[in-house]
């Protein structure tokens, strides 16, 4: 007998167990640290029950030496092995076409629930097959929703989503997030690709659009294509809000080209976890859903856990994730940092500063590490800087290290500028690379703004 999608798990449950909206903001401002302890730590043991099924943490977990019964709390979790899309990727290697990372062929309960099926982006390498059950397929929506709603997304925006709507998992669970919890009314253009740049724009002034949500380079491009079909961003197009992944982008310059009246958002999440971490009304920090989610901050070299304020690898534990695919003790090798200000909203959750680049793209110049998505900020101090970039790492024969940078100006091309630009980045990082300037529009096919959902910001040519 076959289990429908909305048979399979108790939604009204679901809700009263992540709560959304003005109940959210209360619950959370009433629970101490130590309440939210006791519940992280019913869902971890929840989820390790569940791992202990599956044949990839049997495996994994026991080449470290852990056994059943070793790990009795979450005081424990340090005992687990970190894993990541390397040992993912390894378990589908070996067990073709879909891995044994997961549980879909396990029943729970006697049962053997729906399961979706999307892959990663690829961003990294070969896309990675992700699964949920309709269950954790729902709380990861809900919990984007709850991050939309908290930023002040209403039953009476028409938000507008540039996330792409291919087997890439982001795009949908976008979608399921505005469309099942936020009353709001959504249009899906997705990339460039899936809807040129200068068809989104109309539709964008054609429906009235209010808020995006996306990539901040692509909103970005969105609006310099508007103005070249002569609509005018804040005028043609009321944006009140955009929500998307702004990383250390310069807020200023993207509101402004919208018009200048312009909330903006950042929120992060990665395909295999969903959303981890949204940003308040207070713009101080995006909040760690940690009834959901339990962060570590991790050492990019060892592994072992950093103090707050200092920069690591964000380590994340699922805790909503006890079925299918549990995800315990991931390392998505994107580096952050936990806050150590109070939270200005009261929460009793935790705050980080929210993406600062990727360990796996870091390049070590002369003992400097520098991570190629933190030099747009930088860039833009430059008036004539055209948006876009791109790192090529190279390594002589001699084993040293170099960084060339392209970047887009609509200044002049020459050595005068281009010495502008390497006294800028050598100022501010520390250390020289070498700059390289092309025209506007030049890097377009490199950086793949306009075709994928994150623009690549390195080419590594050392290992060639």
């Amino acid at each position: 007998m076959y289990t429908t999608y909305f048979e399979s798990f108790d939604i009204k449950q679901v809700l009263q167990d992540y709560p959304l909206g003005e109940p959210f903001l209360a619950h959370f401002r009433e629970m101490s640290r130590t309440s939210l302890r006791e519940l992280q730590n019913r869902r971890f043991m929840s989820c390790v029950a569940r791992a202990w099924q599956i044949p990839f943490y049997q495996r994994v977990w026991g080449a470290a030496g852990v056994q059943p019964g070793d790990i009795r709390s979450l005081d424990d979790i340090t005992r687990l092995p970190i894993i990541s899309k390397t040992e993912i990727m390894e378990s589908v290697r070996l067990h073709p076409p879909f891995g044994d990372f997961h549980g879909r062929e396990i029943a729970i309960d006697g049962r053997k629930p729906p399961m979706i099926l999307h892959t990663t982006s690829g961003t990294t390498g070969r896309p990675q097959p992700l699964f949920f059950s309709p269950k954790s397929r729902e709380i990861q929506s809900l919990l984007l929703a709850r991050i939309y709603r908290m930023q002040g997304m209403a039953h009476d925006d028409i938000v507008h989503s540039v996330y792409g709507h291919g087997m890439i998992n982001g795009g949908h669970y976008v979608r399921e997030a505005v469309l099942h919890y936020t009353q709001s009314t959504l249009i899906t253009p997705g990339t460039g690709v899936e809807t040129p740049s200068v068809r989104q724009v109309e539709l964008m002034r054609d429906f009235g659009v209010t808020a995006v949500v996306g990539f901040a380079d692509y909103i970005k491009r969105l609006a310099d294509v508007a103005r070249q079909q002569g609509i005018e961003p804040g005028k043609d197009i009321k944006l009140r809000m955009i929500s998307g992944h702004l990383g250390r982008e310069s807020r200023e310059t993207l509101a402004q080209a919208w018009g200048g009246a312009v909330d903006m958002y950042d929120w992060y999440g990665v395909g295999d976890t969903g959303a981890i971490a949204g940003e308040g009304p207070d713009h101080d920090g995006l909040y760690l859903m940690e009834d959901a989610q339990y962060v570590e901050v991790t050492d990019v070299d060892s592994g072992l856990p950093v103090p707050d304020g200092e920069n690591g690898d964000m380590v994340v534990t699922c805790l909503y994730k006890d079925d299918i695919y549990p995800i315990i003790r991931f390392n998505t090798h994107d580096v952050t940092q936990v806050l150590t200000t109070p939270s200005p909203l009261g929460l009793v959750f935790r705050r980080i500063a929210g993406f600062l680049g990727r360990s796996d793209n870091m390049v070590k110049l002369r003992g400097i590490n520098v991570f190629p998505q933190a030099l747009g900020p930088l860039l833009e101090e430059r008036a004539d800087f055209g948006g876009e970039f791109i790192c090529t790492a190279v390594r002589d024969a001699s084993g040293r290290d170099e960084l060339i940078v392209s970047i887009e100006t609509r200044g002049a091309i020459d050595d005068a500028e281009r010495l502008a630009y390497e006294t800028l980045l050598k100022q501010r990082l520390g250390v020289e690379m070498r700059v390289e300037l092309v025209a506007p529009r030049a890097l377009a096919a490199l950086t793949g703004t306009e075709t994928r959902q994150k623009p690549v910001r390195l080419i590594d040519r050392r290992f060639q």
